[in-house]
């Protein structure tokens, strides 16, 4: 969403770090390039006169232009104003001691009201709750219908009432969550393509009815400057708590989600990466921040990582460093990275990560998880239990069982025995800490680790490569204390 802004700032603090010394020109200089990144992703115009005005005073400050970093300082103060733009702490939702807790949705139509309903659903389902959808939205054709397949889709039931008066629906809708032991009810409300009277009406006599715990706006990320007029109306009218991003995975400039909280003063507090229920987040200004500086949310990457592990992946973890590194393993690895969003998706939160998208055209060819799972697929049980019996002939055979060439089934054997390589020397590393006799690890020589399976090392990002390791970072694994390291040497520049 963000990579052309972050390609335009980057540019910008590069041509800082080439000087020893700034002058009052040179910050000049950079604060007209970031009003114009700013302005081209479409930040309403009063944000960003705001935004540069502030920081170029604090930029001008005698102890950032005779520190001996002042393109590093530079930067922090950016990375600082931007947190501050966003919102400058995470604001959780958070649930009343009543039952149940009702959660209203506003927005125009075509914001993303009804998938953003269902996929809150979801999340609060995964925390423990009991949710029930209510259907208010009686005039587009099928928004019940629609609501109801994704309902239950993801094992929430959803209340339609008469299907006629959206007031009375949403009313019945508490009820019906009481009789049901619901703890948390979710109104889809309707909306226009446009702000008119009649809608807001109806916001303002729902919200009445049901009096909710927390109203929510839901905002498509790809609206333009005219996101600040519709955030104002519904702000006056409905007085919302905080607002959803939708979208924010798409290729619009983006510009208008960064307007949102400094316009109305309030916070976001989720934003939807994707199309899949759980693909609604928590929001944290910080990590957003960093991210559009091409900072990356190493954080992010752990907490993906850890969501992903399972106690049946930590003991996968420790078999492979007792036993060694098999076929299966490598599958389990190459479907742990896309349970965390894929290749593309673990890169983009990596510092510097985004740039090398970009320099690669944008667009990662995953499909090598495909063709390999069906190279791994196409051996038998033993080969992949103990791939080293592996031979010509053999390969040749799974070349033509999984419709790929020979060249293919060397490339993924050789990153298999530098996978295998890897766990031998991680083992004997385990055996001498443990005071167990092993082979001594040559002193002083760092440890290569392999990339992707297919992948290579992804243009030079070395053990970052290897991200399908992530899976078993439940055990409090050497990658996971290499992430946390990044992350702390982020918070340092």
């Amino acid at each position: 969403m963000f990579e052309s802004l972050s390609d335009r700032l980057n540019s910008t603090f590069d041509r800082l770090r080439g000087k020893g010394k700034l002058t009052e020109a040179d910050i000049t200089s950079a604060m007209r390039d970031i009003r114009m990144a700013l302005l081209e992703a479409d930040v309403n115009f009063k944000v960003v006169k705001d935004f540069v005005a502030k920081t170029r005073e604090r930029c001008l400050a005698a102890d950032v232009m005779e520190s001996l970093t002042p393109a590093q300082n530079v930067v922090k103060i950016v990375l600082d104003e931007l947190t501050e733009l966003l919102g400058s702490t995470e604001s959780k939702l958070v649930l009343s001691s009543r039952i149940p807790n009702v959660i209203m949705l506003v927005g125009l139509q075509g914001s993303g009201k009804t998938t953003a309903a269902v996929k809150l659903a979801y999340l609060l389902k995964k925390q423990g709750h009991s949710p029930l959808l209510a259907a208010c939205d009686v005039y587009r054709p099928a928004a019940a219908d629609q609501l109801a397949t994704l309902g239950g889709e993801i094992g929430v039931p959803v209340f339609r009432g008469d299907g006629a008066d959206p007031v009375g629906i949403a009313r019945a809708s508490v009820r019906e969550a009481i009789d049901n032991l619901r703890d948390v009810v979710i109104v889809d409300t309707a909306g226009r393509l446009q702000i008119d009277e009649q809608m807001m009406q109806e916001a303002v006599d729902i919200k009445r009815a049901v009096k909710p715990d927390q109203v929510l706006m839901v905002v498509d990320a790809m609206t333009g400057q005219d996101i600040v007029n519709v955030v104002q109306t519904f702000a006056e009218r409905t007085d919302f708590d905080g607002v959803i991003i939708s979208k924010l995975d798409g290729d619009a400039r983006g510009g208008g989600a960064l307007s949102v909280r400094a316009v109305t003063g309030k916070p976001i507090k989720f934003v939807s990466m994707g199309e899949k229920p759980d693909s609604l987040e928590t929001f944290y200004p910080d990590r957003m921040a960093k991210r559009i500086l091409g900072m990356g949310d190493v954080v992010g990457i752990i907490e993906k990582a850890q969501q992903a592990a399972d106690a049946e992946t930590i003991a996968s973890a420790e078999r492979m460093l007792r036993d060694g590194f098999t076929m299966n393993d490598m599958l389990e690895q190459m479907r742990a990275v896309k349970k965390m969003g894929g290749m593309k998706s673990i890169l983009g939160m990596l510092p510097g990560g985004q740039k090398m998208l970009n320099q690669m055209g944008g667009n990662l060819d995953e499909s090598v998880f495909a063709r390999n799972e069906a190279m791994i697929m196409s051996m038998t049980a033993e080969e992949r239990l103990k791939p080293s019996i592996i031979n010509g002939q053999r390969r040749a055979r799974i070349a033509r069982g999984s419709g790929v060439t020979p060249t293919d089934v060397n490339q993924l054997m050789k990153q298999w025995g530098e996978m295998n390589k890897m766990m031998s020397r991680v083992r004997a590393m385990s055996q001498q800490a443990s005071g167990k006799k092993g082979k001594k690890g040559k002193k002083g020589k760092k440890m290569r680790m392999p990339g992707i399976p297919g992948m290579g090392n992804m243009g030079g990002l070395g053990g970052l490569g290897n991200m399908g390791g992530l899976g078993g970072l439940g055990s409090g694994s050497s990658d996971m204390d290499m992430l946390r390291e990044m992350e702390r040497q982020m918070r340092l520049k």
